[in-house]
């Protein structure tokens, strides 16, 4: 016996050390698809780099497997030898699996627990000792696998006291506690403070402008987490060390801009940067992960991004299942649907490092409305008063131009735009360099090295030209240049730059066609503001920079990157997203009786016979958000998706709307014949192949897309109407 404790103990610690490293392993492979990683080390740093690390995790894992198995079995022969010497007495030893068919795991379960109850601390943690009885206990108490024993003296039974009233939020008036919330120790919080301080004023002003709008409207208060997996160090924390150097700050940006919303709403905050932390908050019992949590989530919502989802998956144990309906993912670039359902992807090849986790669409956030089927979080810009604005427009000098990105690397092979750009204007850079080492820009270009952000921001209200090379992606610096009076220059991607042809793209949970450096500024700005031309065209280029140096143009900030924008629509979702209760798909008829026929479709052909509308005559769900007045139904073209679709008609594509859809009366309604209709999972349904006449509808709910299109297919594409300036939200959301 005593043999066996030794040995046990030293497996477990074997088994943890190849646990670590497996985690290293996988942090690394994981760095592949980040933002920051991408945007020096992409030509030094390629893909296949990290595809013969795939074997070796393989080897890693079987030979942790090898080693948790023998632990076990020495555990096994250490148990048999204690009850062998001496008896079990009591009710304990004498519990039998019962057979009841509300519970048809349970007795698999409990031969896992026998076999493998030693593999994780938190079994024991739970009273778990080995004994049949502190199986059932755990399995029927913790878990939910097994029903209540009998003789257990249980409180459940007891009713329930009355729940508690509602508590409201309040605005708030102060940012001052939420500098305190959010912590000191990195680089990264100093910014995301600085960030706040900065944009104060504007944050109070914007809250009290909110608050009369909503005119005393009853706001639930939240409990919410902000947990910011990236920043911890279990993810590598790869942003933290290049703040100071010139490193991409977006990803900060946005989550220092969230923390100021949700605060100023009059919600509870519990702001996280390390896993330590997260276990403590989440009531994570000791161990590997495997069980439970030891207490019901105390937050309402919880707001992280991939690393973070990733960390709770690993110690909320069954929990994560049952409480990731709470959860936001903050998602730079957006998860189309495909992805996110993991049966699907797996079939159809949509696997990557970062789908597969069966969320609603929605709950994943995005930087820019480029994807409808996840939900438009944004950031903000500093706006300006009329009189810093006309400041400004007098002050600009019209051959002065500054280049976006702070890394030489993002200069390498553009000297040929450089030069005819030199030719007209000026040229600034703000790239980071050391002083021994001055970065690698052309000698007529004037490098200001990296500005704070205040300087830079007075370096733009001088600028005529905001020029982008093609890198980085999506980022918040272009809305800052076009907000400071700038016009922005950017190229044109042909072809459209995809997952399927680029690297920087491939990984990601998206099969997104990025056709612009910044797609956001080129579709819902445009000119005189946005410039998106051929870089490989001279003449156009040329062209297009005399213009711009002739054309006048005014500061201009989309009212969804304002301050009270953003406040508008967190707001909104706070208080109407709710995917715990999510409406469930009817399931698709077993019979083709007459006799069962689908209830009447509430929808109606529109004045004008081009699309369907809601019913006047329909009823209408009082709580449904967004509101169904709102819904129209229009069919695709082959060759479109229905996000481009609802654009074509000044509309967005809402995936709520997906479930009033999936009825073969729609298609009747439309005039489109169906000699077959089936029910399938597939993205891109319901739909109807037109020249077999076949029309299918959706099987899986967490496949409605607004994204995706293939040629065979005309889709049915719910749209809706949005507010001025707020694509997010539609005219009777707020």
């Amino acid at each position: 016996v005593t043999g066996a404790l030794e040995s046990r103990g030293v497996l477990r610690r074997m088994s943890d050390m190849l646990e670590m490293l497996m985690k290293r392993m996988d942090i690394l492979a994981r760095l592949e698809n980040s933002t920051d990683f991408h945007k020096v080390d992409e030509a030094r740093f390629p893909l296949d780099r990290f595809q013969p690390a795939a074997g070796l995790m393989e080897r890693i894992q079987a030979i942790a497997q090898n080693v948790s198995d023998i632990a076990i079995k020495v555990d096994q022969i250490l148990r048999n030898s204690l009850l062998n010497g001496k008896g079990v007495d009591g009710r304990r030893d004498q519990c039998e699996v019962p057979r009841d068919p509300k519970y048809p795991d349970c007795a698999g379960k409990v031969e896992w627990m026998r076999a493998r109850w030693t593999s994780d601390p938190c079994y024991a943690f739970f009273g778990v000792d080995g004994t049949e009885c502190s199986f059932l206990i755990y399995l029927s108490e913790v878990e939910w696998f097994c029903p209540p024993l009998p003789w257990r003296n249980r409180t459940a039974a007891l009713p329930s006291p009355p729940p508690l009233p509602q508590v409201q939020a309040a605005f708030r008036s102060d940012l001052a506690q939420l500098l305190e919330l959010v912590g000191t120790g990195k680089e990264s919080l100093s910014f995301m403070k600085k960030r706040i301080r900065h944009l104060a004023q504007q944050w109070l002003r914007a809250a009290r402008r909110l608050e009369q709008k909503l005119e005393g409207r009853q706001r639930d208060h939240k409990h919410i987490l902000i947990h910011i997996g990236f920043l911890t160090e279990e993810s590598g924390d790869v942003f933290s060390p290049r703040v100071l150097k010139g490193g991409p700050l977006g990803e900060m940006v946005q989550w220092a801009d969230i923390l100021a919303a949700l605060f100023l709403l009059g919600h509870s905050l519990r702001v996280t940067v390390s896993l330590k932390e997260l276990q403590s908050h989440l009531g994570v019992p000791p161990g590997r992960g495997n069980c439970p949590l030891t207490s019901p989530l105390p937050f309402d919502l919880i707001y992280t991004d991939y690393h973070g989802l990733q960390q709770m998956k690993q110690h909320m144990g069954l929990s994560f299942k049952k409480y990731r309906c709470r959860v936001r993912v903050i998602d730079t670039f957006g998860t189309e649907p495909a992805y996110n359902h993991e049966e699907y992807a797996t079939l159809r090849g949509y696997r990557t490092n970062w789908g597969y986790w069966n969320l609603q669409p929605t709950q994943f956030m995005t930087m820019f409305p480029h994807t409808p089927d996840n939900s438009f979080m944004g950031f903000v810009s500093e706006e300006l008063n009329k009189t810093e604005k006309q400041f400004i427009k007098s002050n600009k000098v019209s051959s002065m131009a500054v280049v976006y990105g702070k890394e030489a690397s993002i200069w390498k092979g553009k000297e040929k735009f450089l030069s005819i750009l030199n030719k007209y204007m000026e040229i600034h850079g703000t790239v980071y360099y050391e002083t021994q080492r001055p970065p690698e820009v052309p000698a007529f270009v004037k490098n200001h090295g990296l500005l704070p952000q205040h300087e830079f921001q007075q370096l733009l209200r001088k600028a005529k030209l905001f020029i982008g090379f093609g890198f980085p992606y999506e980022g918040p610096a272009p809305l800052e240049a076009i907000a400071n009076g700038c016009v922005f220059l950017q190229a044109r991607f042909n072809p459209p730059h995809s997952s399927l042809n680029h690297e920087f793209f491939r990984g990601k949970p998206t099969s997104r066609e990025v056709s612009s450096q910044h797609p956001y500024a080129e579709d819902f700005i445009g000119k005189p503001h946005v410039w998106t031309v051929d870089y490989n065209n001279s003449e156009e280029f040329e062209a297009a920079i005399k213009t711009i140096m002739r054309t006048q143009v005014d500061p201009y900030l989309p009212y969804e990157y304002t301050c009270e924008g953003m406040l508008e629509r967190i707001h909104a979702y706070i208080q109407h997203q709710d995917f715990c209760t999510t409406p469930s798909l009817p399931p698709p008829p077993k019979s083709k009786s007459p006799a069962m026929q689908s209830p009447p479709s509430p929808l109606a052909l529109s004045p004008n016979a081009t699309h369907l509308v809601w019913s006047p005559s329909a009823s209408r769900d009082p709580h449904a958000w967004p509101p169904v007045d709102s819904l129209q139904v229009w069919v695709s073209d082959p060759q479109h998706a229905c996000t481009d679709t609802c654009r074509q008609h000044r509309l967005v594509c809402e995936p709520t709307f997906f479930r009033f859809l999936n009825k073969k009366e729609v298609f009747l309604q439309l005039g489109i014949t169906c000699d077959s209709t089936e029910y399938e999972m597939n993205h891109l349904y319901p739909a109807v192949a037109e020249n077999v006449r076949e029309c299918y509808l959706q099987k899986e709910p967490l496949l409605f897309s607004c994204a995706g299109y293939n040629t065979k297919y005309r889709r049915l594409c719910p749209c809706r109407d949005y507010r001025q300036g707020q694509v997010a939200l539609c005219r009777d959301c707020l």
